[in-house]
């Protein structure tokens, strides 16, 4: 190659290069729309927000940069989902991230093939997924269901911290399908404790206190509350009008605890929200969510609120305390 065409061929491909590496990166939107308020999206203090952005950011996918994300929120009301999801969906973003089962629901009813990553409970009685491995459709994401044996589980915390409890309230919803009502009957049986299941008809501030109302008229001397994800909105409510009537509870969220609840034992938030960006980043680069397995949480934690412990005068077992992952004091 003579010297001349060397040159020129040096200085087209500085120049395409140079042309390459001032072209704007490929710009991604998601959806978000939580079933409570959307305002924990971008506080840095919302833990499973936060580990959400933090994997984005870690695979690539930067807000700000990159990643335009539009939030959305179901305000606890299941009624209006079909509208909202209508109107998200009519925005046309890359991805849908759906929090709870309802949301995700509406959102395939507007849209058959917008890819749905979601996070809620068990996938295969909800309909969305032929199976764990192999979701086919357009959802994937991450259940917190860990079988209904978990909530024997909880309920056998419960008598572990208040062995004198004879009555269980568990605060639930009517459209919640999921069979842990009659694990918790069964796991009362060999406990010796009653369960009353009190299904709420809608999540509202009214609803709720209705249903305390009921719980004190029926003498209960502690309390479970169902994981569906319509009653996180109300968890302040749920929490204080426990200390009020002076009732130990056990909840399926570290939320609860944050809000001055007295035990949780659940899963890590965190993780299965980096899975969920996980997925979504998949998505975003050219995979159908049919494709990609649905995670499920292997590790829960209990998480244990001493300064509630000590408002109801309750002294937890010292074994009981050895075995919490975290204890606020």
């Amino acid at each position: 190659m003579r010297r001349r065409d060397f040159t020129i061929g040096v200085l087209l491909a500085t120049a395409v290069g140079a042309a390459q590496a001032q072209e704007p990166a490929k710009q991604h939107r998601i959806a978000v729309i939580a079933a409570g308020s959307v305002a924990g999206i971008h506080n840095p203090e919302v833990r499973p927000f936060r580990a959400f952005f933090e994997e984005l950011r870690r695979l690539g996918d930067v807000e700000g940069q990159n990643l335009t994300v539009d939030g959305y929120s179901g305000g606890g009301h299941p009624e209006a989902y079909a509208d909202l999801a209508r109107e998200v969906v009519s925005r046309n973003p890359e991805v849908i991230v759906a929090s709870t089962d309802p949301i995700a629901r509406a959102v395939r009813a507007a849209a058959s093939t917008t890819p749905i990553v979601w996070i809620g409970g068990d996938p295969i009685q909800a309909g969305f997924a032929r199976s764990f491995a192999h979701p086919g459709g357009n959802i994937t994401g991450a259940t917190t269901y860990a079988g209904a044996e978990i909530w024997g589980k909880r309920l056998q915390i419960l008598k572990e911290a208040v062995p004198t409890a004879s009555k269980a309230a568990y605060l639930t919803m009517r459209i919640s399908q999921a069979p842990e009502g009659q694990q918790l009957l069964e796991a009362g049986r060999r406990l010796q404790m009653s369960v009353i299941e009190l299904p709420l008809d809608e999540a509202s501030a009214t609803a709720i206190e209705r249903a305390f109302s009921e719980i004190v008229q029926r003498q209960s001397d502690a309390m479970i509350v169902n994981s569906i994800g319509i009653l996180l909105p109300y968890r302040q409510l749920i929490v204080e009008l426990a200390a009020k009537s002076r009732l130990p509870a056990i909840y399926p969220w570290r939320d609860y605890v944050e809000a001055g609840g007295l035990m949780a034992y659940a899963s890590d938030d965190r993780e299965l929200w980096r899975r969920i960006a996980e997925d979504v980043h998949e998505v975003l680069n050219g995979a159908k969510p049919g494709d990609i397995p649905i995670y499920q949480p292997t590790k829960f934690e209990l998480v244990v609120n001493l300064k509630t412990a000590d408002v109801l005068g309750l002294t937890l077992p010292a074994t009981l305390l050895g075995r919490a992952d975290e204890v606020i004091e």
